[in-house]
């Protein structure tokens, strides 16, 4: 049976799908159905050559999870600290709507950082391959591995969105990437992990459009 929508329209479904930290419901069980049917149009998305080598990893052990969310709280700890922290990036802009929303999101950061392990399922898109040694080395192979799972793990997220669940996209726990493969079972020298997705259902589903600068500030037509 299929899980009740939102009956979002497809650019409302496309401009509300936002990363949702402090909107999860850490206490609202996620049954592996609607996973399922999610998973159902992960996997409509393209690959390279359609090598469909992807794999797709659902953590709902509670221990596991927990080890996992301590791995990720380590590295956040980590990032926080870095020039490219959420924490620090566009905080001097004089477009104040951008540093509110900055703002905002790294608060959320940090609540997502000390609560990772609650969410009730921790989803990890792998893919056949590595860019991290000689043979992924050149930008080709990186994009096409790369351009290979990111698609597949978006449509889960917003046929996830549709129906109630909220997701965020995060990669901070790479750095413990190995231990992790070695925790779940990862065959890690044959498939790389390219994201850590927390899901739960949200509290409330009233998500709007985030706040972006003028597309003309970042589009280009013909030329640079």
């Amino acid at each position: 049976m299929a899980h009740e929508q939102l009956g979002l329209t497809n650019d409302e479904l496309l401009s509300t799908t936002r990363a949702v930290r402090k909107r999860l419901d850490f206490d609202r069980p996620v049954s592996m159905d609607v996973i399922k049917e999610c998973m159902e149009y992960a996997v409509q998305a393209p690959t390279g050559s359609n090598a469909q080598g992807w794999q797709f990893v659902f953590v709902t052990d509670e221990a596991k999870r927990q080890r996992i969310g301590e791995l990720y709280n380590q590295a956040f700890s980590v990032y926080r600290e870095m020039p490219v922290a959420i924490h620090k990036l566009h905080m001097d802009s004089e477009d104040k709507s951008l540093t509110d929303s900055q703002t905002r999101s790294a608060s959320s950061a940090d609540y997502l950082a000390e609560n990772m392990s609650r969410a009730p399922v921790l989803f990890i898109p792998c893919i056949a391959g590595r860019t991290d040694n000689e043979a992924g080395a050149n930008i080709i192979a990186q994009t096409g591995t790369l351009g290979s799972i990111i698609p597949a793990a978006w449509n889960f997220m917003l046929a996830a969105r549709a129906r109630g669940l909220g997701t965020a996209w995060t990669t901070l726990h790479l750095f413990h990437e190995k231990e992790i493969a070695d925790l779940i079972g990862i065959p890690y020298d044959d498939f790389m992990q390219v994201a850590l997705i927390p899901i739960a259902y949200t509290k409330g589903t009233d998500f709007k459009p985030a706040y972006r600068p003028p597309v003309e500030s970042v589009m280009h037509v013909d030329t640079w």
